[in-house]
């Protein structure tokens, strides 16, 4: 069934451009209201990125899923939050976060990675990377075999996610067997001169709009010459060899669906195992709706057969 009218003028209503960063900042803080809050079971932990301090914070899941269970055997998902490279925080992400550990049986591990435009790229990206070396590597409390990490990130953390694989690949320490990208944006351009076509069909009446993610492109970007940067728009890289099997979640009204969906074929004709799987009638953002929203439950189905090693 198609969005309704009533909702189509809605939704156009909401869909503005311009990015003014501490009002979005304030408007994402509303999520820290949260009256479960007190009922999450998680610790805070840090995490070092040369000098600086990377907050990290382990969500548990049901205790039944991991009662006398083996340090080494336990799961974990290693969890970059979206917000354009630029707004949202652990915090607000913090019922996604609990939500997705009781939902999959995993810690879930997220990651507090600097923002833009005060730390433009690739600040966050090195951060998620010191993150991820200390958790594969094995010099992080929860001490877990390599294979049984999973990298996901939702939005501009599907970014964060795709290119800390590509550096993980690169620079030879670690390297992630699997990886969940959840709506990723993975180009460089949401003009007209894009090649998505859904940049245009989508861009404009569905919330996240082009002019939107041009400017978090803007914010993000340090200098114009990283959005030419593979780790920036992994979409340009021209080795996609030895990547982690991947699934991808696109989302149908979605200015980054095509992109993402493009990302997967490439990463599929360079020798990689990978799903990609689009969410009929779903908006960018839906995965931070409550549990029970019909898309929210099929991404976990799809999450969690692709975490078992059934996906088709």
């Amino acid at each position: 069934m198609a969005i309704p009218n009533t909702a189509r003028k809605i939704l156009k209503a909401l869909s503005f451009d311009g990015i003014e960063v501490e009002a979005s900042r304030h408007l994402a803080d509303l999520k820290k209201l949260d009256p479960m809050k007190i009922f999450y079971r998680k610790i805070d932990e840090k995490i070092y990125n040369g000098d600086h301090e990377v907050p990290v914070r382990i969500f548990f899941p049901d205790e039944k899923a991991y009662e006398g269970q083996e340090p080494g055997k336990r799961k974990v998902l290693l969890f970059l939050h979206g917000g354009g490279w630029v707004t949202e925080s652990i915090d607000n992400y913090e019922r996604v976060c609990a939500r997705m550990a009781d939902a999959t049986n995993h810690f879930v591990v997220a990651v507090e990675y600097r923002l833009a435009p005060e730390y433009p790229f690739p600040a966050g990206l090195e951060d998620c990377y010191a993150a991820a070396k200390a958790i594969f590597t094995n010099r992080f409390l929860l001490n877990v075999e390599p294979e049984n990490i999973t990298l996901i990130g939702d939005s501009a953390g599907g970014n964060l996610a795709a290119a800390l694989s590509l550096m993980a690949r690169d620079r030879g320490e670690f390297l992630p067997k699997r990886q969940i990208l959840i709506y990723p944006a993975t180009y460089n351009d949401y003009s007209e001169n894009s090649p998505f076509a859904s940049v245009r069909e989508n861009g404009t009446d569905y919330l996240l709009t082009k002019g939107k993610m041009q400017d978090y492109l803007s914010l993000y970007a340090g200098d114009p010459s990283d959005r030419q940067n593979p780790y920036f728009a992994p979409y340009l890289a021209e080795n996609l060899e030895n990547q982690p099997d991947t699934l991808i979640l696109t989302a149908e009204y979605d200015p980054l669906r095509d992109e993402g969906e493009a990302y997967g074929r490439r990463l599929l004709e360079a020798g990689n195992r990978v799903w990609i799987h689009r969410l009929k009638e779903a908006l960018h953002g839906y995965f931070a709706l409550g549990i029970k929203h019909g898309h929210v439950q099929e991404s976990f189905e799809l999450i969690n057969a692709f975490l078992r090693g059934e996906s088709q």
